[in-house]
């Protein structure tokens, strides 16, 4: 290729890489700060928070509809704006209508982003390379999430910010960098054309179960594990991204060696670790309610928390090893509504729950976290084509 390195499809994988979380991750460190001071939300409020943000997600097959007639890179990169400008003006709707709908725009912002992003990751990067490039593009996100963190830590009670500057700077960071990546990055095309219709195969079938354990899990702990932190022990803003810091640091180092780890060890052996790992942690976090445990330890299974689901990255390369190149757009497309669909009602419900019992909430999470591990037992050593899980033998013809 000619082109100088800076301007390649790697280099365009790690400066959006650098310009999501630079909005969404503020978003999410002031988020339960925001709604609890400015509109006195409680769990219930947070949940139905959360079911209307996560809409979009469940609607993120509508990408298929979209690249028929605008390419998924170009797509990817409107979804940024969109992302960064909601979250710029975030702070200037405090009622509990305008969070709902600010909260809509960027999330369709942030899924359609996320779904065209993971399809242009497993297009552009080969099977070999896949895994130890992911770990470094979490790595290169999580970085620039830390300087962004560092600043609110080191500025927020000094300087006396508020919600409004922070949110508008961070967005607006957003905007900047993603017109710079429609301005300075050429077209790329992908090694092979993809399908622009609903793809559903029936050998997809694991993939698709992980896809949606997965998308219950995460909701949990995005919802409850940050709120837990603030309504239980009363962490101030500057206490809540102190921890996101940690967490970042901790994914600076780690993230990359997990890429390294599942391209030696396999996707099998590394989501079997990961989901051994947030079963204990969901456990933890429900006895921390039930037996009294302190604040320490909460922000410490909060940390492993984030570090175990950092391997999730060995789920993108385990479907980028069954699949038909030709299915990686729309499969992304179905895979993120699959994983959404929980995620529409699964905060709401959880969240009339957590008013009665908090502890029952983090058990849920462990017995779904427990139902991926039997289902990741599912995985080949070496999956591929026609030898998608332990009960489909490699001779099997990949034509479903």
């Amino acid at each position: 290729m000619s082109l100088p390195r800076w301007r390649r499809p790697i280099a365009l994988l790690f400066m959006m890489a650098a310009a999501m979380p630079m909005a969404f991750a503020t978003w999410a460190a002031l988020l339960n700060n925001f709604v609890i001071d400015v509109a006195q939300f409680d769990g219930a409020d947070i949940g139905l928070l959360h079911s209307v943000r996560e809409i979009p997600g469940f609607l993120a097959v509508g990408v298929i509809a979209l690249i028929m007639f605008i390419r998924e890179q170009v797509l990817g990169i409107i979804a940024l704006i969109l992302l960064g400008a909601a979250t710029a003006v975030t702070a200037w709707f405090p009622s509990m209508g305008g969070i709902l709908t600010i909260t809509m725009l960027s999330s369709i912002g942030f899924h359609y982003y996320e779904t065209v992003n993971q399809s242009l990751q497993l297009q552009w990067l080969s099977k070999d390379q896949a895994p130890k490039v992911l770990g470094w593009l979490m790595a290169a996100g999580s970085a620039v999430t830390f300087a962004a963190y560092g600043v609110i830590v080191l500025t927020w009670e000094t300087l006396g910010l508020g919600y409004n500057l922070v949110y508008l700077v961070s967005g607006g960071l957003t905007v900047l960098i993603a017109l710079f990546c429609l301005l300075a990055y050429p077209q790329f095309q992908a090694p092979t054309r993809q399908h622009t219709k609903i793809v559903l195969r029936r050998r997809y079938w694991l993939y698709y179960c992980l896809q949606f354990t997965a998308g219950a899990r995460r909701q949990i702990f995005m919802v409850f594990a940050g709120f837990m932190m603030v309504e239980r022990f009363g962490f101030h803003v500057h206490q809540v991204t102190a921890l996101y810091l940690i967490n970042l640091v901790a994914n600076i180092m780690l993230a990359p060696l997990m890429g390294h780890a599942v391209a030696r060890w396999g996707e099998r052996k590394a989501l079997l670790f990961e989901y051994f790992g947030l079963i204990c942690v969901f456990l933890a976090y429900g006895g921390i309610y039930l037996f009294g445990w302190g604040v320490l330890l909460a922000a410490a299974l909060y940390i492993l928390d984030h570090m175990f689901f950092g391997l999730a990255l060995a789920l993108k390369t385990y479907f980028q090893k069954i699949a038909d190149p030709a299915d990686i757009a729309p499969t992304a497309a179905v895979a993120f509504t699959i994983n959404h669909i929980s995620a529409v009602f699964l905060p709401v419900l959880l969240g009339f729950l957590w008013l009665t019992s908090p502890a029952a909430v983090f058990c849920v999470a462990a017995g779904i976290a427990a139902l991926s591990f039997l289902l990741a037992l599912l995985i080949p050593r070496h999956p591929q084509s026609g030898a998608e899980t332990l009960l489909r033998p490699a001779t099997t013809a990949a034509t479903d």
